[in-house]
């Protein structure tokens, strides 16, 4: 708690222990029995220390149980019960199945208050994304749009390309002629997939600008559309691009 202070980070994550998928339900239980008990520990803590930098600080707490409801159940009403300004929903794509997920989240918003952010942990694809979005997230965090760039794999509206694939080698069009970032429209596919074969670093810069651009774009278009009132059908629509393989 202290380290985070220190560094001064605007949310304060709670400790928590992340079981592992799969495991039994009595690791779970005593899992989640630890993670409560440090909770009251870093709210204490959080009481006993000021902010350094003239700014306010959050604590998060975070909500686990594996992929048992009724311990999802105990952890969310557990966590709501703290009136914390965010909450956090851990241990979730690590493993399980996207089926899973999803009834766990959809469990733990129910519960949840409103009012309050939602941060769910480590997720995900766009379409594990929009798919939480319409369960009533509102915060993500994943490594997947840097470290699949790196792997050669570029998120699109149209589905997903792996740029190690053969099939782009003369393929001179733009890189990603729907891409608003800088790399869609002056590399070519041809050129992407020339420089992942040459091993060159370059591969993984413009890969990786285009996969973090995507996901903002994709987060603030559905923002829009939430507003708009048709982010439902939208979602189902562009779920079903989203997880093509081009």
């Amino acid at each position: 708690m202290d380290i985070q202070r220190i560094i001064g980070a605007d949310i304060i994550m709670a400790f928590d222990e992340c079981p592992p998928y799969p495991c039994e339900k009595a690791y779970a239980k005593n899992s989640l029995a630890i993670t409560n008990r440090w909770l009251d520990r870093c709210f204490a803590r959080l009481s006993e220390t000021e902010p350094l930098y003239g700014h306010h600080q959050s604590l998060f707490p975070i909500i686990q149980g594996s992929v048992f409801a009724d311990l999802r159940k105990e952890s969310a009403e557990f966590v709501a019960s703290k009136n914390a300004e965010g909450n956090a929903i851990g241990g979730l794509s690590v493993g399980e199945s996207h089926e899973q997920m999803y009834e766990m989240t959809e469990l733990v918003c129910g519960i949840l208050p409103k009012d309050k952010p939602r941060y769910l942990m480590g997720v995900g694809t766009p379409a594990n994304i929009l798919e939480s979005i319409a369960l009533g997230v509102d915060m993500f965090d994943c490594v997947m749009p840097t470290r699949n760039a790196r792997n050669g794999q570029l998120f699109t509206w149209n589905g997903v390309m792996n740029m190690r694939n053969k099939k782009w080698e003369n393929d001179f069009s733009p890189l990603d002629p729907d891409g608003e970032s800088y790399v869609d429209s002056f590399y070519s596919k041809a050129y992407v997939r020339h420089l992942f074969a040459a091993e060159e670093l370059l591969a993984l810069q413009i890969a990786t600008a285009h996969n973090l651009n995507f996901y903002l774009r994709l987060v603030r278009k559905a923002r829009e559309k939430i507003i708009e009132g048709t982010f439902a059908q939208w979602k189902n629509e562009t779920v079903q691009k989203l997880t093509q393989r081009l």
